[in-house]
């Protein structure tokens, strides 16, 4: 498939997990990816194994909860590849702990990491996407917007990703620029398996576990998320904004 040959695509968070898996399911299809983390050197390992694998990506290094850097690396990107058609918002963290423990810097490190890199990265992305009357913005909103115990703030920040996302569709829509988001449900990544491992039990113990609650009877995988991140960065969902869809395997 070749859906964004000539296409330069930006994602955020993208060294490992969803954000790793994003990045090489655009480059197969043809993207020029913008492979961004906090440091280039995190950042250069999805990039070289997109690049033994025929595609084409390049690593930089961005704080994307930091307004003044995204506009100074964006700039970069663009005037490396000459224009941005497709920006993916992975990035994030997660400190969890119930609401009455929970530390003040946790709850600003994971609205800054989550929420306020979206709205950074949009508005930057938004300036070029405007100008050329077309862009795609993808961002990755949770299951745990809908509520999780021990997640005050990670839930929080997911659920803004909707209503950003709800809004940003709104304005950006006059301008041929498609905004939508995915919230994943188990996934099985390092962020989940760190979960695990603070809740006292093994990476393989909590997915069985996530798994027997899940109709499908399994957790997810990146590349499963990947998928749907690119059909709503393609052209096969020209029509499709403002919307948040869930990859949960069927869970309520």
């Amino acid at each position: 498939m070749s859906r964004f040959t000539e296409k330069v695509a930006v994602v955020s968070g993208a060294a490992q997990g969803i954000g790793a898996a994003t990045a090489h399911r655009l480059a197969e299809e043809g993207a020029t990816v913008a492979v961004l983390d906090l440091s280039e050197d995190r950042a250069q390992a999805t990039v070289d194994s997109i690049i033994a694998g025929g595609g084409a990506a390049c690593a930089y290094a961005c704080d994307v909860a930091d307004f003044d850097t995204v506009d100074s690396v964006f700039e970069r990107i663009v005037t490396d590849f000459g224009a941005l058609h497709i920006l993916v918002n992975n990035a994030g963290v997660t400190r969890d702990n119930l609401f009455f423990k929970m530390p003040k810097e946790d709850w600003d490190t994971v609205l800054a990491v989550n929420l306020t890199s979206a709205f950074n990265c949009a508005q930057v992305a938004q300036r070029y996407m405007t100008s050329q009357r077309y862009g795609k913005i993808v961002s990755l909103s949770s299951r745990s917007a809908l509520g999780n115990r021990g997640q005050a703030n990670y839930a929080a920040a997911k659920a803004g990703i909707q209503g950003l996302t709800a809004t940003l569709a709104i304005e950006l829509g006059p301008f041929n620029v498609n905004v939508n988001a995915v919230a994943p449900g188990y996934i099985a990544t390092a962020m989940t398996a760190a979960t695990a491992e603070r809740t006292g039990s093994s990476a393989e113990e909590h997915q069985r576990l996530a798994a027997e609650r899940t109709p499908l009877r399994r957790v997810g995988t990146p590349e499963e998320v990947a998928s749907v991140v690119a059909f709503l960065a393609s052209d096969d969902a020209s029509y499709v904004s403002g919307q948040t869809l869930y990859i949960n395997g069927g869970a309520r």
